[in-house]
């Protein structure tokens, strides 16, 4: 009888390992902010975001962006939004910076990150914030898809519009791209000898289902040296715009993010702050 006692105790022990750990559980009014993962949810205390008045050219993106999440904010019908282009030209700081815009001037929203390979637990985020008395927007950066998975895209359109599993009305969806489709677009698409539209057509649902779409481009040269000057005159910084653009050329890119680490060069040489 002991035998068969401790057997049973071995074998609850092993099915106790072998169970999925219980999802982190979040007070969904108590945090600004919070990052959804596999494990579940956990509150950020601030919103690490820049100042709106600092992105530079970006003037149309940015005021619809910070339009549609003041609506959404403020409980009015707001958009799901796909900001898709150039790297390092302000994509998610956008997203951020409108969401913490919107909590200063009094809006009832936070904003949710959820981790690139949590997406497949949307409806699990979707079950608790759906009833909570706030505006959630649930932000996806840098979305890809893993070559050959048509599954995960079909998922996240039926999400975004008429599936039965369609995120609350409280809730809105922003996610960011390098790809206007979100999903990468071969050659062999335009050869499919029965119809050559099929295969792309269904690569830009996903991107249709978004009612907001907004591309960012990469910066023209006046672009960065204005986005340049904006920094440096904030953080109080002596500029020789020729070194900013020669920092461009060395980098290959003139974006927000390579005028960043020009100013943190600028700052760190001078001995200076970025608070």
């Amino acid at each position: 009888m002991e035998d068969q006692a401790q057997l049973l105790a071995r074998i609850a022990d092993a099915l106790e390992r072998l169970s999925p750990a219980a999802s982190r559980s979040a007070d969904w009014k108590a945090f600004p902010a919070y990052v959804w993962d596999q494990s579940g949810a956990r509150g950020v205390p601030a919103i690490d975001a820049p100042a709106l008045g600092l992105l530079r050219g970006i003037d149309k993106q940015k005021a619809a962006v910070t339009e549609n999440v003041a609506r959404m904010a403020a409980g009015h019908p707001a958009h799901d939004m796909l900001l898709w282009g150039a790297r390092g030209m302000g994509k998610s700081a956008t997203v951020r910076s409108a969401v913490a815009d919107a909590q200063a001037s009094g809006g009832n929203i936070a904003l949710v990150q959820v981790a690139t390979d949590a997406v497949t637990s949307l409806p699990a985020l979707f079950a608790q914030l759906s009833g909570i008395e706030r505006n959630f927007l649930v932000y996806i950066d840098d979305l890809g898809f893993a070559e050959g998975d048509t599954v995960s895209p079909r998922h996240l359109r039926s999400w975004l519009d008429g599936g039965v599993e369609a995120r609350p009305d409280n809730v809105r969806i922003a996610v960011t791209s390098n790809r206007r489709a979100i999903l990468a677009r071969h050659a062999s698409e335009q050869d499919d000898p029965i119809n050559p539209r099929d295969a792309v057509d269904d690569n830009l649902a996903l991107a249709d289902r978004f009612g907001l779409s907004l591309g960012f481009h990469n910066a023209s040269q006046d672009d960065y040296l204005a986005i340049v000057r904006g920094y440096a005159a904030e953080f109080g910084l002596e500029l020789d715009e020729a070194e900013a653009l020669e920092w461009s050329k060395r980098r290959g890119a003139r974006s927000g993010r390579v005028a960043w680490h020009f100013i943190t060069e600028l700052a760190g040489r001078a001995g200076k702050t970025l608070d």
